[in-house]
């Protein structure tokens, strides 16, 4: 009988430090209230991060509310028979 050859077993990467801590923080068990408390405050915290990094961009680029009005910023769309 031939031995099977082994399959190797697919790398999984390394937890993110994020993923550590969170593993840490719910092996002493958090109440389904804790969780969406805190659920929250980590949409809130990515949401702020990139409201923050959109500022930036707008800024950089001297945007306008009005010029974001006025302007026409739809995409153009071809007609299929041509």
């Amino acid at each position: 009988m031939q031995a099977q050859p082994k399959i190797p077993a697919s790398p999984t990467p390394p937890l993110s430090n994020l993923q550590l801590y969170l593993l840490k923080l719910y092996a002493e068990g958090v109440s389904e209230e804790d969780l969406k408390a805190i659920q929250r405050m980590i949409a809130r915290y990515f949401a702020e991060k990139a409201s923050a990094a959109a500022k930036e961009v707008w800024d950089e680029k001297g945007y306008t509310a009005k010029q974001l009005l006025e302007e026409d910023m739809r995409t153009p769309y071809q007609n299929k028979t041509e």
